[in-house]
C-alpha cells in the first residue's frame, strides 16, 4: 500500500503534462511539440538515473532510500511549480525523474519479498496500481487544476503528494527488509552484455513505448481529430485511466504463471488495436472506443515485463537483480522517450491521425522479439 501511494504521486507527475501541453505551450510561448519534451525529457531522466543511482545506493537501507527519493521528488516538483521559463521547467522535470527510476526498480524487488512466489506478478501489479490510479484520477484532476488555477498549481499539488508518500513509507514499510546483494562492476557489465537480458530490455522499450507515440498527443488527438470539447477531454482521460487500471490488474494475474507467454498475447492484441485506432479516431464513437482499448492494453504488459526481466536476471546474473530491475525501468522510459519523440515527428510531418499506427509498428517489433526470447529460453 505504501509503495502504491508513492507510485500514485510519481505517476501523476509523469503523465500530468499530457493534459497540460496546450496550457504550458501557450504560457511559455513554445510549440506543442516542444512542450512534448516535458514527457520525453522526463523519460530520458529516468533512463539515465535509474541504473546508475540504483547501483550507487545499493548499500543504503531500503526504507531510508525510499524516503530520500520522495524528498528529491518534492524538491523537483516545487522547482517546476516556481519555474518561469521552459529550460528551468524541463530541468526540474529531468531531476525529478531520477527519483522515479530508482523508486520503481527497488519497489519491484521489495514487493516480491512480501508475497508468496506464485503471486509475484500480482505484487508488482499492485504497486503499479498507484501509477494506474494516477492515470484515472491524478492526471484528470491535475488537468482540471491546471486549467482552473494555472499549470504551476498542478505541480505544487503534486509536490504535496510527496509529503503524503513520505508519511506512508514511514508508517507502513517494514524496517528490516532483505538487503540486496552487493553489486560489483563486473556484474553490471554482465547485465548489459548478456544477449538474453538485452532482448528483454528491448522488448520492454518497444512493447511499452509504442503506446506513447499516440498517448503523448492524446489531448490534441481528442480535440482536433475526434472533435471533442476541452471539458469532454477530461472525462475521456478519466475513462482512459479506468481502462488502464483494469488492464494493469488483468495483466498482473495473467502474467503470474508464465509472463513471456502472456506478454506475447498482449502485444499481438495491442499492436492490432493501435493500427486500427488510426482508422477509428476520425469517427467519434469508434475513436473513443479505440482510446479506451489503447488504455486497456497500455499498462497490461508492465507486471509481466518487470517480472520476466527479474527472472532472467535471477537466472543469468543473480547478484544484480536490483540493478537489472532498474535497467528495465530505464528501458520503459527509453520506450516512452522514443515513442514521444517519434510522435512529435509524426505530428509535424504527416499529422496526428497517423500516430497510433506508427506506435503499433513498435509493438509489432516487440511481438517478434518476445517470440525469439521465448524460443531461446525453451532451448
Amino acid at each position: 500500500m505504501a509503495l502504491a501511494i508513492s507510485a500514485f504521486g510519481i505517476g501523476t507527475t509523469e503523465f500530468v503534462p499530457v493534459g497540460l501541453l496546450a496550457s504550458i505551450a501557450g504560457d511559455l510561448s513554445i510549440g506543442i511539440t516542444s512542450a512534448g519534451l516535458l514527457i520525453s525529457g522526463y523519460a530520458i531522466g529516468v533512463a539515465l538515473g535509474a541504473p546508475v543511482l540504483t547501483a550507487l545506493t545499493n548499500r543504503m537501507s531500503r526504507k531510508s532510500l525510499l524516503v530520500w527519493l520522495m524528498i528529491l521528488f518534492i524538491a523537483g516538483n516545487a522547482v517546476a511549480a516556481l519555474s518561469t521559463s521552459f529550460p528551468v521547467l524541463l530541468a526540474a522535470r529531468f531531476v525529478t525523474a531520477f527519483s522515479h527510476g530508482v523508486f520503481f526498480s527497488i519497489g519491484s524487488t521489495i514487493a516480491v519479498q512480501l508475497v508468496a512466489p506464485e503471486k509475484k506478478a500480482s505484487a508488482i501489479a499492485f504497486m503499479f496500481t498507484g501509477l494506474t490510479v494516477a492515470t484515472v484520477t491524478g492526471v484528470p484532476l491535475g488537468t482540471f487544476i491546471g486549467q482552473t488555477f494555472g499549470w504551476r498549481a498542478t505541480f505544487g499539488g503534486v509536490a504535496l503528494l510527496g509529503v503524503v508518500a513520505i508519511a506512508a513509507i514511514a508508517l507502513l514499510i517494514p524496517r528490516h527488509l532483505k538487503p540486496p546483494m552487493p553489486v560489483r562492476f563486473a556484474d553490471m557489465l554482465r547485465l548489459v552484455t548478456n544477449g538474453r537480458l538485452l532482448i528483454g530490455f528491448a522488448i520492454t522499450a518497444l512493447g511499452y513505448g509504442g503506446t506513447f507515440v499516440a498517448f503523448t498527443y492524446l489531448t490534441p488527438i481528442l480535440q482536433d481529430v475526434v472533435q471533442l470539447s476541452p471539458s469532454a477531454v477530461g472525462i475521456v482521460l478519466l475513462g482512459y485511466g479506468i481502462a488502464v487500471a483494469v488492464g494493469n490488474e488483468v495483466g498482473g494475474r495473467w502474467a503470474n504463471r508464465n509472463p513471456v507467454r502472456a506478454l506475447l498475447s498482449m502485444f499481438v492484441i495491442h499492436a492490432v488495436v493501435l493500427v486500427a485506432m488510426s482508422f477509428m479516431i476520425p469517427f467519434r464513437v469508434a475513436g473513443l472506443a479505440a482510446v479506451f482499448l489503447m488504455g486497456l492494453f497500455a499498462f497490461m504488459n508492465v507486471p509481466g515485463l518487470q517480472l520476466y526481466v527479474m527472472q532472467l536476471a535471477e537466472k543469468y546474473v543473480p547478484s544484480a537483480v536490483d540493478v537489472a530491475s532498474a535497467i528495465n525501468i530505464a528501458a520503459f522510459n527509453v520506450g516512452i522517450a522514443i515513442g514521444a519523440l517519434a510522435g512529435g515527428i509524426v505530428v509535424d510531418r504527416i499529422g496526428l491521425v497517423h500516430t497510433p499506427w506508427i506506435g503499433g509498428l513498435m509493438v509489432a517489433a516487440a511481438v517478434l522479439l518476445t517470440a525469439v526470447s521465448a524460443k531461446l529460453e525453451r532451448n
